[in-house]
């Protein structure tokens, strides 16, 4: 009898080992790979707020996001099943970098695309508006026993005010490498103060040595309107990148033009933007299609270069959504203010 009972035990142990050793494989062993597919069509006007502008809108602007996920065996083998879906190495996306410092860098482009948003609506509105420094990002630290991280805001050093690279160079330039510079940054929205050692970096823009953090940085800039009326707030995203320009421009510029641009119509779309309204192409384009479909837009504004990807997958899912190519914000504005008010 007491054989018997070794032997269940025995048997249960190695049952339970290998169902632990297959949940770890499937579920929790971590791949080289993601999974992209459709993210979310979301309407802007909640993000966006010019202080003094006209807020009616009986339809919505949105932008459009991919989703790309960390994937297991389990999402990997039924990704095979989803049209919608595509496999990709992780580092065909990192390439090199950390999985912060990607991060950190799509919050900087965000955070670019709004400033360009803002430049480009403000110029076609005709609201003078000035450019102004405001803080230094950062992208890339040079180990993981930096005192810095990828996302730091730097406001100060050795309690100087800095905004750009040419007042850091201004603050450190009396400094010797090897030592530390008193730093106050703002970190997940929470004020630090740091002593950072320096060290010798080789100047980007004059080719010479001098004292630095060896860290990747890039200036961060306001765009302010002369009519304080028409300052653009924005609320914080969990979004990153640089493709939801062209739809914040939309959104601002209706808010900033009295009438409503949307005519009542769900209007979708993508594509980055610069300070003179040019549309650029962007990555995922088949992917923000179906999400915008999901979420019941009636047009979907493409930039000209993804038409062809956009339109293929448009045909795919059998959708009755309009794909309106475009170069230029000036094409997206015509169109929408051609089209008939919705019934």
């Amino acid at each position: 009898m007491m054989q018997i009972n070794r032997k269940r035990a025995f048997f249960t142990t190695g049952y339970v080992l290998i169902l632990a050793a297959m949940v770890y494989v499937l579920v929790y062993m971590p791949t080289p790979y993601l999974i992209y597919g459709p993210g979310g069509a979301n309407e802007i006007k909640p993000m966006v707020k010019v202080q003094e502008g006209d807020s009616s809108e009986r339809g919505s602007f949105m932008m459009t996001t991919v989703s790309a996920r960390y994937a297991n065996v389990i999402m990997l083998a039924m990704s095979k099943l989803d049209s919608n879906s595509e496999i990709q190495r992780k580092e065909d996306r990192l390439h090199g970098r950390s999985e912060d410092e990607y991060a950190a860098e799509q919050v900087w482009y965000m955070g670019d695309s709004q400033s360009s948003a803002m430049e480009a609506a403000y110029t076609r509105a005709h609201v003078p508006y000035r450019i102004v420094p405001d803080y230094v990002y950062v992208f890339k630290v040079p180990g993981p026993n930096s005192v810095f991280e990828p996302g730091d805001e730097i406001l100060e050093l050795n309690g100087t005010r800095v905004t750009d690279n040419h007042s850091i160079r201004k603050a450190l330039e009396d400094e010797k490498p090897g030592t530390l510079a008193k730093v106050e940054l703002k970190r997940d929205g929470k004020l630090l103060a740091v002593q950072a050692p320096l060290t010798t970096i080789t100047d980007s823009e004059t080719g010479k040595e001098r004292s630095g953090f060896g860290v990747s940085i890039a200036t961060v800039q306001k765009v302010e309107p002369k009519d304080g009326r028409k300052t653009i707030h924005f609320t914080s995203t969990d979004v990153g990148g640089p493709s939801a320009g062209l739809m914040f421009t939309m959104e601002i510029y209706n808010q900033l033009t009295p009438g409503d641009l949307s005519k009542g119509y769900r209007v979708a779309g993508t594509g980055t933007i610069d300070k003179d309204g040019q549309v650029g192409a962007i990555g995922g384009a088949k992917y923000k299609i179906v999400a915008a479909d999901r979420q019941g837009a009636e047009l979907f504004f493409v930039p000209a270069d993804n038409y062809k990807e956009a339109k293929a997958k448009a045909e795919q899912i059998g959708t009755q959504m309009k794909l309106v190519p475009v170069r230029k914000l000036g094409d997206a504005l015509n169109y929408m203010e051609k089209l008939p008010i919705k019934p």
